[in-house]
């Protein structure tokens, strides 16, 4: 006999989290805000619905990411305005700091969030981001507080050693506004080279015909600051523009060095070169990218009409989530309690006996199967028998119980 119901099944590109699954999740998110939060970081949530015209009116939203929005009119009788759901945490965080802070003032934000975004077949429609924006505060110290806070958490998460990967727009900016490419070309010749096509680099050369070093030779390669030093070698008298930007490079590369931290610089890294305007900067750990972010300085300015100079990055939980070392809670449940009997007096010991070992530290369930868990049965007041790994033992108290238990199973103080 049918129902008349179709069979369930989730939209394609969504996904599930089963309990294990939000364990890590809330461990991701638990570490992300003790660590922010003692750097001074604030929590925010902004809506899940925002006006179309927040991202594409002032040229916020790439045309790429354009393409990839749920949009949707948000009725009104007869008009209605454009909305969709949140496709970028950064965006909204900046309309918040228009409408609750003063222009140029010194915020510093955080934001465990999702946002959507259209995929084809079962790729990711919906990521959850942590995230910080540092809000009224210049380059270069702002970003290299922004590096070290990522790495700061992502070693709270106990994850292998992460490396942090940099580089700065304002350089191949600089190449290409010399060469006297117009912002049409420099945003199709950035691509061609971030996917690897060093075949554009001629195009510049041609127009550059004194450059001492061919570009292929910079952009093929990466290094640390010995690296940023020959490009500085390179570029100085020919695109002395380029000079500022590599100084901030320079600046955070030293530090980083100072400090023992592991890093590459590299000249071109910006997944999205429109919106970014300095340093950006990228986080793997086991050569799987788990983050970034950079400076958009001119995004407030297109949200508010103010100039103020913002920075900020995001970390993907779900890139994380694989990563995470194993811990004594993702085994689940570790103990299951029953009575022996449905005897109201047995029923309230159990749950006596639960709350204890609750008390202790361990995950306790009633009643069920014990699958991987010990079990306990309650067979009297002071009868307690405790099935282990195929043995078993009777205790007169809870206290002596729990002694063994917490000996064998219990977490580590």
């Amino acid at each position: 006999m049918t129902t008349g119901f179709p069979a369930a099944r989730r939209c394609p590109g969504m996904r599930d989290l089963s309990p294990a699954d939000m364990a890590r999740f809330h461990r991701i998110a638990e570490a992300f805000r003790g660590v922010v939060g003692a750097w001074g970081y604030g929590e925010v949530r902004t809506p899940t619905i925002e006006y179309l015209h927040l991202f594409t009116g002032a040229g916020t939203l790439s045309p790429q990411m354009l393409g990839r929005v749920y949009s949707f009119l948000d009725w009104d009788g007869w008009s209605g305005e454009r909305v969709v759901l949140r496709p970028d945490a950064t965006i909204p965080a900046a309309r918040l700091y228009t409408e609750r802070f003063a222009p140029g003032e010194d915020v510093r934000l955080s934001y465990v969030q999702n946002v959507f975004r259209f995929a084809d077949g079962e790729d990711s429609r919906e990521d959850w981001q942590c995230g910080v924006e540092r809000l009224g505060a210049a380059a270069p110290q702002a970003d290299l507080e922004l590096i070290l806070l990522g790495l700061a958490v992502l070693r709270a998460l106990g994850l292998p050693v992460p490396t942090v990967r940099v580089s700065h727009t304002g350089v191949v900016r600089a190449l290409m506004e010399r060469a006297g490419l117009d912002a049409e070309e420099q945003l199709a010749l950035y691509d061609r080279i971030r996917e690897g096509d060093l075949e554009g680099l001629a195009v510049i050369e041609a127009r550059l015909p004194d450059l001492p070093t061919p570009l292929r030779f910079l952009f093929q390669t990466d290094g640390d600051r010995a690296y940023v030093a020959n490009v500085r070698a390179a570029l100085a008298d020919r695109v002395p523009e380029a000079l500022a930007p590599l100084q901030e490079l320079t600046t955070i590369a030293e530090t980083l060095s100072a400090l023992g931290e592991p890093y590459r610089v590299s000249m071109a890294l910006a997944r999205n070169f429109e919106y970014y305007t300095g340093l950006v900067f990228r986080f793997d750990v086991a050569e799987t990218r788990v983050g970034g972010g950079g400076r958009y300085d001119r995004l407030l300015a297109q949200v508010s009409g103010h100039d103020v100079p913002a920075s900020g990055f995001a970390l993907e939980v779900d890139a994380i989530v694989p990563l995470l070392p194993v811990q004594a809670e993702d085994r689940g449940v570790d103990f299951v309690v029953r009575a022996a009997t449905l005897d109201p007096a047995l029923l309230a010991r159990a749950h006596e006996v639960a709350a204890a070992l609750r008390e202790r530290g361990l995950v306790v369930a009633l009643n069920g199967a014990p699958k991987q868990a010990a079990e306990v049965i309650v067979e009297g007041a002071e009868q307690l028998r405790l099935r282990q790994a195929g043995r078993e033992s009777v205790f007169s108290s809870i206290e002596k119980l729990a002694d063994v238990v917490i000996d064998v199973d219990g977490p580590d103080e």
